[in-house]
């Protein structure tokens, strides 16, 4: 599959991976502290941090040998899942969180609530429509003609 959203949903669509993340980004390396926080049955999440691991976004590292424990630390490339998640702090706050957020993102110096956007790094503008658009890249479309049409302007 050549979307990158059903790409990156294969390695983080399950609703666990994405909270183990999350623990991983507040700092949680060992299989305990993330079951204490997740309250997930063991076998589920061996199974979710293996998928993590095989991924790529998470890195198993051996911490103990009698007995063998490891911890699982963060990759770049799950250290870059971090936006995705306050995006998604973001979008859950304002859609689904009608008596208010639980949790919000701040400045740390300020502690001044911040509400994150998106931003055209070259001219410092939110990517928004109209202004900005879908177009398939270097490996997208062999024949770009057939994104011209409308009905083919999708995200796949």
């Amino acid at each position: 599959m050549g979307c990158p959203i059903a790409r990156s949903l294969e390695r983080v669509g399950e609703w666990w991976s994405i909270l183990i993340l999350r623990d991983a980004l507040h700092g949680l390396t060992r299989f305990d502290q993330f079951q204490k926080s997740l309250g997930i049955a063991p076998n589920m999440l061996a199974r979710r941090l293996n998928v993590l691991v095989d991924a790529g976004l998470l890195q198993r590292r051996r911490y103990s040998e009698r007995p063998p424990r490891d911890e699982y630390v963060l990759t770049a490339r799950g250290r870059d899942f971090r936006p995705v998640l306050v995006a998604l702090l973001a979008w859950g706050n304002k859609h689904f969180a009608p008596e208010g957020p639980s949790v919000q993102l701040v400045n740390a110096k300020t502690g001044a609530t911040v509400d994150p956007i998106l931003v055209d790094p070259a001219t410092r503008r939110p990517i928004q429509e109209p202004d900005y658009a879908f177009v398939p890249g270097p490996a997208g479309w062999r024949d770009r003609q057939e994104w011209d049409r409308p009905s083919r302007r999708s995200w796949h």
